[in-house]
């Protein structure tokens, strides 16, 4: 379990208040969790000023993650509270062969004006043209590859590079 932060002013409106801010409403990040395929069992949304707490199970550490990157790219966003679990694994697919590495862990990347997709693999990567990696991870949160923004968090799967 653990605690994500955002940048607050960056990501989807879901809706304004008549004061002009943002105003996070739990059923609301609850619609755009099931809006991008993520589905928690017995999942539930809590939303404490600017943080966000998610509960329930997840199918695995990718559908996890992508929960996370939905609720934390939510204007008036600033923290998520992740207590989400993940749902037990069938014993032959939690064991690797011998010799077979474990698969690398994603890590969540800020994105920083002048940014590309490209650019963000070939710092993780080496390799700037793995950036479909990144843009397939990210979906359907990502739409389309030439749009990302400044403060976006984005989940970049097995880094082998920093």
């Amino acid at each position: 379990m653990s605690l994500f932060d955002f940048a607050r002013e960056a990501g989807e409106t879901l809706r304004e208040k008549l004061s002009g801010k943002p105003d996070v409403d739990a059923r609301e990040l609850a619609t755009a969790l099931q809006e991008h395929g993520v589905t928690l069992k017995d999942g539930r949304i809590t939303v404490a000023d600017e943080t966000v707490t998610v509960t329930g199970e997840a199918n695995n550490q990718q559908e996890r993650e992508l929960a996370v990157l939905v609720l934390g790219n939510t204007k008036g966003v600033a923290r998520v509270d992740d207590q989400i679990t993940l749902a037990a694994q069938p014993a032959a697919a939690a064991t690797t062969t011998a010799g077979e590495a474990p698969p690398a862990q994603a890590t969540f990347y800020t994105v920083k004006s002048g940014d590309t997709l490209s650019k963000i693999a070939q710092q993780h990567y080496g390799d700037a043209n793995r950036y479909g990696e990144i843009f397939d991870a990210n979906r359907p949160m990502l739409k389309d590859p030439d749009k990302i923004y400044p403060g976006q968090a984005l989940r970049i799967p097995g880094t082998t590079r920093h």
